[in-house]
């Protein structure tokens, strides 16, 4: 067995003997552990992943927008030899996100909100900055280092510990924050750089903090990973006009030029990928319906459909299963999950054939390890219903806690019984919310002109954040604004 000291001396050796390079944008060399051949594996990997979760959203012009202003500001950044690609996803959520090796996401949520070319850039540029200042190596590198000075300072004295552990997860939370505020750094200089005024970044804080705060998902700032959008605004104010005061040029918005460029994108759910309605989830496109029991929270996306009951002790989800038939779908998924099968049967739901199947997923065992006792509260399982169904199989499956399992049975069973054929034609044809362009009928508050364009007095919020403005702003003739209709 190792001594004490011996250990502590590993894991100080594992702290010292790791290469240090040079950071991009800084300049400052750093313990980095990953290599760009490895951040651009990574987006390489990852990228099946998001297009499988979210989806893509088909737009020409908005593709072509995004890869023109993307590669243009790839070729000013501090890593212009990375394999940059930008890719809009048809999530109504409002954000962006970057993966390792040149991998970044708009949502047509966040295409949606903003209202000038200039806030695009601004984004855009912080979403590159995490790219450029390889956030994700530095935040790997930090987590290795930290548990390992962690593991070091256990080993020699036992009983700091877990302090040390916590404080290590703080110093985290401070990476995080320390690295959007970097990537907002970096946004200014590279919007800028392109030639987009960054006051506009800085005020599409403003729109991502009313989206919180009508969501009512505000987080304080000191335990939050982003820095609050509030104070952002303040800073990235500040950087954008230092950046201007020492560079002065003409700096871009076009606003109108975007706003033309939106017109008629998607807003909210696409009732295509499916939605809930009464206590019903419909998906139009592959013609099929099932009860959502009520008071359960649900979620969609193009993989699967998963809706949980209010006290989180059970949940049901649906997905296409594996195989050209039942007893294929079957193995695999018993393979798959590691389940132990306690009962099965064929049945018929709806007139479409089906197995049922009630099985425990089996406890991993660890390689030379005896087999593990779990208990039924620890035991998951599973009442999974395989649903032959117009040229599909449909995996439809209702887990709890072992113990839990029996009184939620019934709920899951009605659930699967009632999976049927969606006939009705007004499901069938529901078509999406989009954003419409038009200009302002008359002079006035945005009100006034929100109501002479017979948008509902109830959605006002709703419209003044998706416009940037408030019920008493000023509104031209002919300036242009967004409504929504379907």
């Amino acid at each position: 067995m190792q001594s004490i000291l011996t250990r502590a001396l590993i894991a100080g050796f594992l702290l010292g003997g790791l290469a240090c390079s040079r950071n991009p944008v800084t300049g400052k060399r750093e313990v980095i552990l990953m290599s760009k051949e490895q951040e651009i594996a990574i987006g390489q990997q990852s990228h099946p992943s998001v297009v499988a979760s979210m989806g893509l959203y088909e737009d020409k012009k908005l593709q072509d927008f995004i890869n023109e202003k993307g590669k243009a500001m790839a070729a000013i950044s501090h890593r212009p030899d990375l394999p940059y690609q930008f890719y809009i996803v048809d999530s109504p959520v409002v954000n962006a996100f970057a993966v390792p090796g040149g991998y970044v996401y708009f949502t047509r949520g966040i295409m949606a909100h903003f209202n000038n070319e200039a806030e695009f850039a601004g984004v855009l540029g912080h979403e590159i900055g995490h790219i450029t200042a390889r956030h994700s190596a530095r935040q790997q590198t930090s987590q290795l280092l930290g548990t390992l000075g962690a593991i070091g300072v256990a080993i020699a004295v036992p009983q700091l510990g877990e302090s040390v552990m916590q404080g290590a997860q703080v110093l985290f939370l401070k990476y995080s924050r320390d690295h959007e505020s970097e990537s907002d750094k970096i946004g200014v200089e590279y919007s800028s750089k392109i030639g987009y005024n960054a006051v506009e970044m800085a005020n599409f804080f403003g729109t991502i903090k009313r989206i919180q705060d009508n969501a009512g998902q505000a987080v304080p700032t000191f335990l939050s990973t982003h820095p609050d959008p509030g104070n952002r605004l303040t800073r990235v104010q500040g950087l954008a006009k230092e950046f201007q005061a020492a560079n002065p040029r003409q700096y871009a918005v076009e606003r109108d030029r975007y706003l033309r460029m939106i017109d008629g994108i998607v807003y909210g759910e696409d009732p295509k990928q499916g939605f809930v309605e009464n206590n019903m989830f419909y998906h139009p496109v592959l013609k099929f319906q099932f009860p959502v029991p009520q008071g359960w929270k649900h979620q969609n996306s193009p993989e699967q459909f998963q809706m949980g009951a209010a006290d989180g002790k059970s949940a049901m989800i649906l997905m296409l299963a594996k195989g050209n038939s039942l007893e294929e779908a079957a193995q695999t998924m018993v393979k798959e999950l590691n389940l132990k099968v306690l009962e099965n049967g064929r049945t018929t739901i709806n007139g479409n054939p089906a197995l049922v199947i009630i099985s425990q997923q089996q406890p991993q065992q660890q390689q030379g390890q005896p087999q593990q006792q779990q208990s039924a509260q620890n035991t998951l399982q599973l009442a999974t219903w395989l649903i032959q169904y117009n040229g599909g199989i449909y995996a439809l499956h209702g887990l709890s806690s072992a113990a839990d399992f029996n009184s939620r049975l019934n709920s899951f069973r009605s659930v699967a019984e009632n999976f049927r054929a969606l006939t009705d034609r007004d499901k069938l044809n529901r078509q999406p919310e989009r954003v419409q362009v038009v200009q302002a009928p008359r002079d006035g508050s945005f009100r006034d002109v929100m109501s002479a364009l017979n948008m509902p007095s109830n959605r006002l919020e709703e419209l003044g954040t998706l416009n940037s403005m408030r019920a008493d702003d000023r509104v031209n003739r002919g300036m242009l604004v967004k409504v929504i209709q379907r």
